[in-house]
């Protein structure tokens, strides 16, 4: 069966209406920023770099430092990559010089990568808690451990004596004021078994069959998924991993001729398209869409994130300061010219007076399932839909060469928080362009939008395969 895109359908923001426009006004004015080669001035030759550039440039120091590579981020205020370094005195190869010359920021730090990694691994044996997280930051060059409101009396006690047991500048701990929990709940946008969640990205199974990534939190509570609540299922987990190393599930649709677009619908008749898994650098600015509170934005805080869920302890995440709430599960994190970067796990707080959201990196997902990002090869598909085989991109639907210009002509709704007008799931089935109206639950139908579905009473076909 040839490709053809699946018709935009009408959607509106339906929730998060100052946050979501916010940040998608961040998003689609700076779709054509691009790399700066040239040097800045003065005593620095640090180059100016899109941040998908500086995680390819970090990988590269990371093999030339070696063992005084004690990691890197983003500042994105200066758009450099900023590297830590530890122990240069005996530098005879002058691996520092040619970082320096590689276009990078070098400082030297006192903690290196073994030692915050030794340290990690000792919070892991004495702290294991619920209700508490702990990630790298390589801006403080220390790790960050955070407790939830949960985490009182003799427990604290035990994580402040870890702690300060990993010795003087190794750690620093702060209170979240909400509690830890993954983002899944009953009501909306994908249905599986009483839950909702959202849809992280579309993607091609190993054996060529069209499927989704989403939470593994989700894939372990339901094994059937539907886009309309109580509706007839439209795909079925084949593999899911929660709690333990990572969050993360994929799910083939039943219909082997789905149509599966890879893009993520942002609100104002906009879409991104999804052109390569990216790996996250502390500092880097991403998006993220969910069923529940639509579109927002931030940064990233921290990597090889630890969080201790009341279900179990997952490793192996990103820490944010990206808001989420109850449903956005599984949703797409991603950057503005194209990266999958992860997918919604759960944290604290919400989006009204925010907190910390932890993401499963689709690298480590897409590796572990066998799945590669997009529909090439689902349903018979040529490369050329934006795309070329093997992730080169070509000028093509939605997307010119270079990534630079974000898609356009698909609507996306924001997201669907509770009483956050009409539509449900339920609307599925109707024409194409309808927007839908059931109200059920008082919250917007999502029908698994890709991004995270939340569009005011999506229709047509499966939601789930319209965008993500």
């Amino acid at each position: 069966m040839s490709h053809k895109r699946i018709p935009k359908r009408k959607a509106a923001i339906a929730v998060g209406g100052v946050a979501a426009l916010g940040a998608a006004a961040l998003l689609l004015p700076q779709a054509n920023a691009s790399q700066d080669g040239g040097a800045r001035g003065g005593a620095s030759t640090a180059r100016t770099l899109k941040a998908d550039d500086a995680d390819d440039l970090a990988a590269r120091l990371s093999k030339l430092l070696g063992d005084a590579f004690a990691g890197s981020y983003y500042d994105s205020a200066n758009r450099q990559l900023v590297v830590n370094v530890t122990d240069v005195s005996g530098d005879d190869n002058n691996v520092i010089v040619q970082a320096k010359k590689a276009g990078a920021e070098v400082r030297e730090v006192d903690n290196s990568t073994a030692e915050l990694q030794a340290a990690a691994r000792t919070l892991r044996t004495k702290a294991t808690i619920p209700g508490t997280a702990w990630a790298v930051d390589p801006r403080t060059n220390k790790i960050l451990v955070t407790a939830d409101s949960t985490v009182t009396g003799t427990r604290w006690d035990r994580l402040e004596s870890t702690v300060d047991g990993l010795g003087s500048g190794m750690a620093t701990v702060k209170k979240s004021a909400g509690t830890f929990r993954t983002f899944v709940s009953g009501g909306d946008a994908i249905f599986g078994g009483g839950a909702r969640c959202s849809l992280g990205f579309n993607v091609t199974a190993g054996d060529g069959s069209p499927a989704f990534l989403t939470a593994g939190h989700c894939g372990v509570a339901a094994q059937q998924w539907s886009d309309a609540q109580n509706g007839a299922p439209i795909a079925t987990v084949d593999q899911a991993t929660f709690p333990g190393n990572g969050d993360f599930a994929l799910v083939k649709y039943d219909d082997p001729n789905t149509q599966a677009p890879s893009d993520v619908n942002v609100g104002g008749g906009q879409s991104v398209q999804i052109l390569q898994a990216t790996e996250a650098t502390v500092g880097q600015q991403v998006f993220r869409m969910g069923s529940t509170t639509g579109l927002h934005d931030g940064q990233v805080v921290g990597l090889d994130a630890t969080v201790n869920y009341p279900e179990g302890t997952v490793t192996g995440l990103i820490q944010t300061d990206v808001c989420a709430e109850p449903g956005d599960s599984g949703g797409s994190l991603f950057t503005q010219d194209g990266g999958a970067v992860g997918l919604t796990s759960g944290g604290s707080g919400d989006c009204t007076s925010g907190g910390e959201t932890f993401f499963q990196p689709v690298t480590t997902a897409l590796a572990a399932t066998g799945a590669t990002l997009g529909d090439a090869g689902a349903g018979g598909q040529q490369a050329g839909d934006g795309q070329q085989a093997g992730g080169d991109q070509q000028a093509g639907n939605d997307q010119q060469a270079g990534g630079d210009r974000i898609g356009g002509g698909q609507e996306a709704g924001a997201g669907a928080g509770d009483g956050s007008g009409a539509g449900s799931a339920d609307a599925s089935g109707a024409a194409d362009d309808q927007s839908g109206a059931d109200a059920t639950n008082g919250r917007a139908s999502g029908t698994g939008h890709g991004s995270g579905g939340g569009n005011a009473g999506r229709s047509g076909r499966s939601g789930l395969t319209d965008t993500h």
